[in-house]
């Protein structure tokens, strides 16, 4: 077996920047959230290589009888696997999908199937290596190799991923940021493709806000004082959702602060969805936390949403005394995927 580039080649990773870089140099594409993904295939041999050089064809047979049923027999794919679910994309789908039980993937693969969505090709159909074609030239080969060989189809598990150099569409890409994409990602158009390095490609991550109920707090590591505090939604219902949670306090007004959050110590706290349970998102401490009194309100700044919490930890803008915390609702979260995107689906 000899694939056409070594399956060890790290993928080019991107810078991250403030602004959608402007001019005819830059190429836009949607950035999907899900897997990094290098696809290989040699004759009747696929592999999948994580972004970490980690192998994953065993947790994703879908995707890899569809490479195989390409009528090309040697290639190499640069690209991105994602499940499809409702209105965007199942990233927690997509992390059941790395199991050690066989039978359990076999499931979850014809339960929840992946898409791979393709955004570079590295190795063309003859097997040569195009790693060190610019872009524009790499482009115009995938989309050549696309329109041969990947499928059509709801069901089709290869799929070409979009691309302009129109900024009003990379705008409107951007705009949908929440339910199926991570946020937009610029390519320099002449550049060649930058194993393991980000001098090519960079990406652009909006940041959203939300007014929070703070339903409980846990201490620091090593002293009696606020550590984090954990943030919290409501429902249709009223009950009140723990969604996550904010660190990175400063340390001055650490002592205050917790002297304010232990008199509030005793509340319901959170009355649906609670810390401790468990989740992907559980730790050794998890259950080390002190319910409040659902009093204080603090508006936070959050990258993305996972299964209706925020996926990393929020930064803290400002307290938010002028706001009541029935008004603090899961609406927040909720964002639609642009019907541009619906094809994926």
């Amino acid at each position: 077996m000899a694939f056409p580039l070594r399956t060890d080649l790290p993928p080019m990773e991107a810078a991250s920047v403030d602004a959608i870089p402007l001019g005819d140099a830059w190429q836009y594409e949607p950035k999907w959230d899900g897997f990094r993904c290098l696809a290989f295939r040699d004759d009747g041999e696929v592999e999948l290589r994580s972004k970490a050089g980690q192998p994953l064809a065993r947790y994703f047979p879908e995707i890899v009888q569809a490479l195989a049923a390409l009528r090309p027999k040697r290639f190499v794919l640069d690209g991105e696997l994602v499940v499809p679910s409702g209105e965007g994309l199942d990233f927690d789908a997509l992390l059941q999908r790395i199991h050690p039980a066989a039978s359990r993937v076999k499931k979850l693969a014809a339960e929840t199937p992946a898409r791979l969505v393709v955004f570079d090709l590295l190795a063309d159909e003859r097997g040569a290596s195009l790693v060190e074609r610019p872009l524009r030239e790499r482009r115009a080969a995938l989309e050549r190799f696309a329109q041969k060989n990947f499928p059509t189809g709801a069901d089709a598990r290869v799929r070409l991923s979009p691309a302009t150099t129109e900024l009003k569409l990379a705008r409107k890409w951007f705009g949908a940021v929440g339910a199926s994409l991570d946020g937009l990602i610029a390519k320099r158009r002449d550049a060649s493709y930058a194993a393991g390095e980000r001098t090519a490609m960079v990406k652009i991550k909006p940041l959203r806000t939300a007014d929070c109920v703070v339903g409980g707090f846990r201490y620091a590591e090593k002293k009696k004082e606020v550590g984090s505090l954990l943030l919290g939604l409501y429902d249709a219902d009223g009950k009140l959702h723990h969604v996550g949670f904010c660190s990175g306090l400063k340390a001055a007004e650490k002592p205050a602060l917790t002297r304010k959050l232990e008199a509030l110590v005793g509340g319901p706290g959170f009355t649906g969805r609670a810390p401790g349970g468990p989740s992907r998102w559980s730790t050794k401490r998890s259950s080390e936390w002190q319910p409040l009194e659902p009093k204080l309100v603090v508006e936070v700044s959050f990258d993305h949403v996972t299964a209706g919490r925020f996926r990393h930890g929020t930064s803290l803008l400002r307290w938010r005394p002028d706001k009541a915390p029935r008004q603090c609702t899961l609406e927040q979260l909720h964002q639609k995927t642009s019907r541009a995107l619906a094809w994926l689906r």
